[in-house]
């Protein structure tokens, strides 16, 4: 995570004294406007806005990850304009679940429970609260004793329907709080190796030879969905990709340039960034559900791993991991995923073509998904792009 290093008191009064309230959607703001791009709408303050009018702290939701990932977009918006209300708002949200002494009613047998991590360590970097310390060491200390695959995995849950499963979608939960919690609190060596190890492991096993990754994982085979020599899933879901891609990104800006997983994750990200090229749909510069079958009439392209894509490549050019040809890869993309937003008639953004939560499956599962408005899987990953890309 790019964060300020500066924490103001001026930060603190602001969230210790603001109450947040329900605020109207405004148009998104034009070009020139203070908070505006070089050119066109404010996407990323609109959508906030508008997602701020819909829900309040209490009502967006329980700890989940899907809540966690859009705020998470909502704090990088917050980075860039300084509106305190963004940050109070997650403030808000999560001392629902945070008490004074820093305990948290959050068993984390799960790496999905786990992800909304990431905003403690927000706000312990932005507030110095101890308490968000404090809770945000509970996921480090279950992970301690968290079950592993053989070669040392974090398996996607602690239940009997997840065991020995990797799932592409876990790098995410959990990784990018690792290295942040890292930075944060002084405890880089382990959490840096441990991201980068567990990368390393999924990508092992969930990546195939056209560079794209395999939904899941079972090291036992004994999944239903699990081809019984490999192991692996069926198909190549497009969000479990783009959690992945996403992981990678934030993994390599964290870990130190010498690290010794960097060139094994940076050759990992190549090969999935060429595949990802070689599949990006040339009529809308989105992707597919089913990622490497878009020639099927059914199959339709999904909004949330098209953000996350495009993301992926962005930062992934710009830091010097992928060709700098890429970037425009990721400007196809973008000006694909914009074009899912649209304005309604109460003033608010909506964002379309989201595949609700997903189970691994089979490719008649994935095409058969809901199709959401406003999710918050689609949310958050847009904030997160249209913060790399605004104004490209």
């Amino acid at each position: 995570m790019r964060r300020r290093r500066l924490r103001t008191a001026l930060t603190t009064l602001a969230l210790a004294a603001a109450t947040v309230v329900t605020v109207p959607a405004a148009t998104p703001p034009t070009a020139g406007s203070p908070a505006g791009p070089p050119s066109g709408p404010d996407w990323s303050v609109a959508m906030v806005e508008s997602t701020m009018a819909r829900y309040t702290p209490s009502s967006i939701g329980g700890w989940s990850y899907p809540v966690g990932l859009y705020l998470y977009g909502q704090y990088l918006a917050y980075e860039r304009t300084h509106d305190t209300r963004y940050l109070t708002y997650i403030k808000d949200y999560v001392d629902r679940f945070v008490k004074s002494d820093g305990s948290i009613g959050q068993s984390f047998n799960s790496l999905d429970s786990m992800q909304a991590g990431r905003l403690l360590v927000i706000l312990h970097h932005e507030t110095g609260q101890d308490r968000y310390r404090k809770a945000a060491k509970k996921i480090v200390d279950r992970l301690a004793g968290y079950p592993r695959t053989s070669d040392g995995g974090f398996w996607h849950a602690d239940t009997a329907s997840r065991a020995h499963q990797l799932w592409a979608d876990g790098v995410y939960m959990v990784n990018p709080f690792l290295v942040e919690y890292g930075e944060e609190f002084g405890d880089s060596s382990y959490t840096d190796d441990e991201a980068a190890k567990q990368l390393a492991v999924y990508g092992s096993h969930l990546q195939v030879a056209d560079g794209l990754l395999k939904h899941a994982y079972d090291e036992s085979k004994t999944a239903g969905w699990a081809d019984p020599r490999t192991g692996l899933a069926p198909e190549h879901w497009c969000r479990a990709v783009g959690w992945y891609s996403m992981a990678i990104v934030d993994v390599l800006d964290g870990i130190p340039q010498n690290h010794p997983r960097r060139a094994q994750l940076l050759g990992v990200f190549r090969k999935l960034a060429a595949g990802l090229e070689k599949y990006q749909d040339p009529a809308t510069g989105r992707w597919f559900q089913v990622i490497d079958k878009g020639a099927r009439g059914d199959n339709w392209t999904e909004t949330s791993c098209s953000s996350m894509f495009t993301y992926a490549l962005s930062r992934g050019a710009r830091q010097g991991y992928l060709d700098r040809h890429f970037q425009a890869v990721a400007h196809r993309g973008y000006q694909g995923v914009l074009a899912e937003l649209s304005v309604g008639s109460d003033g608010r953004t909506n964002l379309t073509d989201i595949s609700v939560g997903t189970n691994v499956g089979d490719y008649a599962y994935y095409i058969a998904r809901d199709r959401a408005t406003n999710d918050f899987h689609g949310l958050g990953a847009f904030l997160i792009m249209n913060e790399q890309l605004r104004g490209d």
